[in-house]
């Protein structure tokens, strides 16, 4: 087994709100790899003490030691799990019922001698490849299908589409949101090698089209993990205006990928 894990802030003098992991039970039998995206809250009152990287910490935390330790239990309700351990660590202090309490998008991956299970919650991606080369990409699409016009402010955003019906949804307090994640599985045979992106990196196929999904899968593969960030950087400067994507709100984000070969 061989893995990669990058994960770069799009800010140096910012801390980076994403979360990555690559976990092997001692059992040698198989492994875990999760991938979260830290929410950057517009300026305001979020009603949290605690910034995104404290959150993503310890959603990500929680979230590898119980897909590692409870190797038997969905991934849904280990997300579920992972989430309520979150939200009891700072309910007496923060007022979770905010909409812009901290929260994240999740990828997990856990693979066993016969299986490989899969979760997907929210705008970043998985892609799975079988021992052929075909590349099966594991997305949650809700936020992109979402019309433009209904992301026009902040303001519409919490009120009609963060974390409803007809919206999109993250993990910050609610354990029933992980009921809403994308989720499959796999004969462990036909799973050859996985990525987890973050959405600072999936900008390479998504914003700025350097090519498709197997083509981002076949670059992190012969140039390297850093390879893929450093390009995304090397496109971002010389799109500062975001002429390339009208809308897209920074210029550099937080870019994580998460290479295992199994």
């Amino acid at each position: 087994m061989r893995t990669e894990l990058v994960s770069e802030p799009g800010d140096a003098h910012r801390p980076n709100e994403d979360f990555a992991s690559v976990a092997l039970p001692a059992s040698g039998q198989g492994g875990v790899l999760v991938a979260l995206d830290g929410v950057t809250p517009p300026a305001g009152p979020t009603g949290c003490l605690h910034s995104v990287p404290w959150f993503t910490a310890r959603l990500g935390g929680a979230l590898t030691e119980l897909a590692v330790s409870l190797m038997d239990v969905p991934l849904a309700e280990t997300l579920s799990r992972a989430i309520a351990r979150t939200a009891q660590a700072h309910q007496a202090t923060c007022d979770l019922s905010h909409p812009r309490t901290p929260q994240a998008t999740v990828v997990v991956a856990r693979w066993s001698p016969s299986t490989v299970e899969y979760l997907v919650l929210s705008d970043s991606a998985l892609l799975l490849e079988s021992p052929d080369g075909t590349l099966t990409p594991v997305l949650d699409d809700r936020l992109s299908r979402i019309p433009r016009a209904l992301l026009a402010t902040d303001a519409l955003i919490d009120a009609d589409l963060r974390n409803k019906e007809g919206g999109f949804f993250t993990a910050a307090a609610d354990p029933a949101v992980a009921g809403r994640a994308v989720t499959g599985s796999a004969d462990r045979s036909r799973v050859r090698t996985l990525v987890a992106l973050t959405d600072g990196a999936t900008r390479w196929v998504e914003k700025f089209r350097e090519g498709d999904w197997t083509e981002l899968f076949t670059f992190v593969r012969k140039e390297g993990a850093q390879a893929l960030v450093d390009r995304v950087r090397e496109l971002e400067r010389g799109d500062a205006e975001a002429r390339a994507y009208l809308g897209r709100s920074k210029t550099h984000d937080d870019a994580t990928v998460v290479y295992a070969e199994l």
